[in-house]
């Protein structure tokens, strides 16, 4: 029996993907992938091996093509997009896997929402802003603890991101207001961060929900609320100030 291997080919461009999955991709005999969010460009790399399309398949169905060709000793991949570990459900892949004696190996891939803040091209950490991050979804079918509501995690004054949400953005809004956000906040939407159809939507809290419906955009994108995705001010790191000493380099002395 082989292991499994739960792998991660990053945000959509080709070029994103690690070189680890790139080499499991082009050996692996047998690819259990994710629907449309993994490229064409990505499935090609994948020279000898059965594609597998999970999206129209059930959690039973998924397991058991994992588990009968792991059991023959098949290069097996169970292929996501960005990172495996971002609601990408695979704990309960790799639990019921290892009560039948078979192994994986997770592979990170770089997630949408880095992506997303490449494409921004700004710090999702910004001194004298926010340290902090917050990644959630929003409350829909899949319900969430009351801590975790987003009026509740808005009163931390984070950057705030948001998978799988898009499509209630008007909640969100609505929600990060009564947390305390300002209506003045900056928010964006990246549309499918790093494809080529790539699209940037900037607005605030006021009037981001009136610019995505004009653009129509209702699903695959990333949301981020935050002072610095439009930073009035901001500090300087002090990691590069001339005052600041740490392990590798000593404060520069004052020559007055």
């Amino acid at each position: 029996m082989s292991d499994v291997f739960f792998v991660g080919c990053g945000p959509g461009d080709p070029e994103l993907i690690t070189v680890k999955a790139k080499k499991l991709i082009q050996k692996a005999e047998v690819i259990v992938y994710s629907g449309s969010l993994i490229p064409e460009s990505i499935l090609k790399l994948c020279k000898k091996g059965k594609l597998y399309d999970a999206a129209g398949m059930v959690r039973e169905e998924i397991f058991e093509l994992l588990y009968k060709n792991a059991k023959k000793d098949k290069l097996v991949v169970r292929l996501h997009d960005g990172d495996p570990s971002i609601y990408g459900a695979i704990k309960e892949q790799i639990d019921n896997l290892t009560k039948k004696g078979i192994k994986s190996t997770v592979v990170p891939g770089i997630t949408a929402f880095l992506a997303s803040a490449a494409a921004l091209g700004t710090q999702l950490t910004l001194p004298g802003v926010t340290q902090t991050i917050i990644v959630t979804r929003a409350e829909s079918r899949t319900k969430v603890p009351k801590r975790e509501k987003i009026s509740e995690l808005a009163k931390h004054k984070a950057t705030l991101i948001f998978y799988l949400s898009v499509h209630l953005i008007s909640n969100l809004v609505k929600e990060a207001i009564a947390g305390g956000y300002k209506k003045s906040t900056p928010v964006a939407v990246v549309y499918r961060a790093s494809w080529k159809d790539q699209k940037i939507i900037k607005g605030t809290l006021a009037d981001i929900a009136k610019k995505l419906k004009e653009e129509k955009i209702t699903r695959t994108a990333i949301v981020i609320i935050s002072d610095v995705i439009d930073p009035q001010t901001y500090e300087y790191s002090k990691l590069y100030d001339k005052k600041f000493s740490h392990g590798y380099r000593k404060a520069k002395k004052s020559k007055n």
